[in-house]
């Protein structure tokens, strides 16, 4: 149920540093919102046609959404660690990372067949 998805202009050949980077986004994901990581999913496009402040320097967005609530605090502990490690992993600096936190209701969000609600 839970997603973190990473959009990023960064180009990144090797894709065992991508996997990596997912490996660490659902542990850290599952572990901030306290769900199994059995549910967790991560997706991460790279060399994105993007912008930011009017230029092309790296840039990167990621979409996280959750059944259920986020709470202020939850959001901002888990903006201060996916910006670090997509920063270290990615080279994309903090300044230029966006982050979109969505609470969702069961009923919206499907699987095998039929949804959480």
């Amino acid at each position: 149920m839970p997603l973190i998805k990473v959009q990023t202009s960064a180009k990144v050949a090797d894709s065992a540093a991508i996997q990596d980077l997912q490996k660490s986004l659902s542990q850290k994901l599952a572990q901030h919102l306290s769900k199994p990581e059995a549910y967790v999913m991560t997706t991460v496009e790279t060399n994105v046609a993007m912008s930011f402040a009017g230029t092309f320097d790296p840039v990167c967005y990621l979409e996280v959404k959750n059944i259920g609530t986020m709470a202020p605090q939850q959001t901002k502990a888990m903006s201060q660690d996916f910006s670090l490690v997509v920063s270290e992993c990615l080279g994309v600096s903090g300044d230029r990372i966006y982050i979109e936190f969505a609470n969702v209701q069961g009923a919206m969000w499907g699987w095998n067949g039929s949804t959480f609600g």
